[in-house]
């Protein structure tokens, strides 16, 4: 599924009238019935509605859906946020009146006690601002949107809710929290970050009669799905043997963080590494033996033996600790490195401070302070604009970067964004990373390129986490749950893609 932002969604409308000779009014009534088909899901008894409009196209669509839940027999009420002068909806107007709905502006006297009476209907319609909205909303707009949020009354934002950025998901000084967001066309960054992902509610994206040929351009962005991840996982044959399914070298794990080679070499193991060698202190190499007999072991190696090991992927970082003699051990062992690596956790301050990553093809797997750290930057920086720090990391670096979140991104040079779809809040957790790291090395050393294995762990550690849920409950699960759960996760992918074909 494509992501749109603002910019390239405006295009695709344009492109929509000019070219294919869809009139504008004809887009606005489909916008506002596939959002009035949501409303009858969810009041599908009728109910009393009010629907919150701005001046532009976003207020359009919010009258034109007045008018067909008025003409279904649900009680409705229109408050537009601006003076009647200021319309740009005329025709719209004309046909709500005479639908029989008579809408309240903002320069009426009735304006403020209708607000007030916002938490006396079963359902709010958001259509104050669209996508295109910038800047910080005041006047009228603002007050809008506290109204509506503290009506306590289940809202439903049209296209985007009002009030967040459709390209950063971050608040224009105030947004509505949405219950259901439903948007047009394609998804958009907003869905998936910062602000954007809590006020948006139940997401659903509406088709309105956008030439396909339009949605399927490329944006630059997707997010992936289970067919997206499923034709690219490896294969295993019938007559493979260990050898043929990737050999990983694990440099991580310290005496007070030996978890972090335990959990790495779980996931590399479950995700079908077909030989594993975990390299470290002896303490943690004690350890990673005394859960995983499966492992080969490396206590205490020096760099000759490390570069000189047969493995096909490194794995570097996790649970490392910040000592001056480990970043020194890094800086020597990427100057030797030329196969490809997985950089993580605390090689990745390592390489902050350096500016050195091995020299073969590598994943960064940064969360949004180490890409702070990376950029230069902060954390606040990153989450103010994932999408643009994941693009800036990789401009930077030159390699694929992961950008650990709530929707996790991967960004790769000459490839599109990749964004995830899976996972849940119970990821929150030490060690959550350290699995998502083993997975995506055990992907490169079974033969797949560090994009397409990026994107595919994230999606894999999140459905693992997702079954999780399922299994054992929302939060208090273990990273280590997670890693038990990859065998089925891969089933549960490899079963919806080929459903899909």
């Amino acid at each position: 599924m494509r992501i749109a932002t603002a910019d390239q969604m405006r295009r695709i409308d344009r492109r929509a009238i000019e070219e294919f000779g869809i009139p504008s009014r004809v887009l606005m009534e489909r916008a506002g019935y596939a959002v009035f088909q949501k409303i009858q899901e969810i009041l599908p008894d009728g109910g009393s509605i009010a629907v919150v409009c701005g001046k532009g196209n976003n207020g359009g669509d919010g009258l034109v859906i007045a008018r067909l839940a008025n003409e279904a027999g649900y009680f409705v009420d229109c408050l537009v946020a601006s003076p009647e002068a200021n319309s740009r909806s005329e025709e719209l107007l004309h046909a709500l009146r005479t639908a029989g709905v008579t809408p309240t502006f903002a320069d009426s006297e009735y304006w403020v006690p209708r607000l007030q009476a916002l938490a006396s209907h079963d359902l709010i319609v958001d259509a104050l601002l669209g996508t295109g909205a910038k800047g910080e909303v005041k006047g009228d707009i603002a007050n809008a949107i506290h109204a509506i949020n503290q009506a306590g009354t289940l809202v439903l934002a049209v296209d985007v809710p009002s009030g967040i950025d459709c390209d950063t998901g971050t608040t224009l000084g105030a947004a509505v929290v949405a219950d259901v967001t439903v948007t047009f066309g394609l998804a958009k960054p907003f869905l998936f970050c910062n602000d954007g992902l809590e006020c948006s509610g139940d997401w659903s994206i509406a088709e309105i009669g956008f030439p396909s040929q339009l949605l399927d351009n490329p944006t630059g962005a997707t997010l992936i799905d289970h067919r997206w991840v499923g034709e690219k996982l490896p294969v295993r044959t019938l007559g493979s043997h260990k050898g043929n399914n990737g050999h990983v070298l694990i440099l991580a794990g310290s005496n007070r963080m030996r978890g972090a080679a335990v959990l790495c070499a779980k996931a590399a193991l479950r995700s079908g590494a077909g030989l594993l060698t975990v390299a470290g202190p002896e303490e943690v190499c004690a350890a990673v033996a005394f859960q995983l007999p499966e492992a080969l072991l490396l206590p205490d190696p020096t760099i000759k033996e490390l570069t000189n090991h047969r493995a096909d992927v490194g794995l570097f970082g996790p649970g490392l600790t910040h000592d001056e003699a480990i970043r020194h051990l890094l800086l020597n062992l990427f100057e030797q490195w030329d196969r490809p690596a997985v950089v993580d956790a605390d090689a990745l301050n390592s390489v902050a401070i350096d500016k050195k990553l091995p020299k073969g093809p590598c994943v960064l797997t940064p969360h949004p302070g180490e890409m702070g750290r990376l950029l230069e930057s902060s954390a606040a920086d990153v989450e103010a604009n994932r999408f643009a720090a994941a693009e800036q990391a990789v401009e930077r670096f030159g390699q694929t970067v992961l950008l650990k979140g709530r929707h996790s991104i991967v960004a790769s040079p000459g490839q599109d964004l990749v964004v995830n779809s899976t996972g849940n809040s119970g990821l929150a957790t030490g060690g959550s990373g350290d699995v998502l790291a083993g997975i995506i090395a055990s992907l490169m050393a079974q033969g797949i390129d560090p994009y397409e294995a990026a994107a595919c762990g994230m999606f894999w550690h999140g459905l693992a986490a997702d079954l999780c849920v399922q299994e054992i409950g929302s939060i208090g699960y273990s990273p280590s749950e997670v890693a038990q759960a990859l065998p089925k996760a891969r089933d549960t992918i490899i079963e919806k893609c080929n459903s899909d074909l």
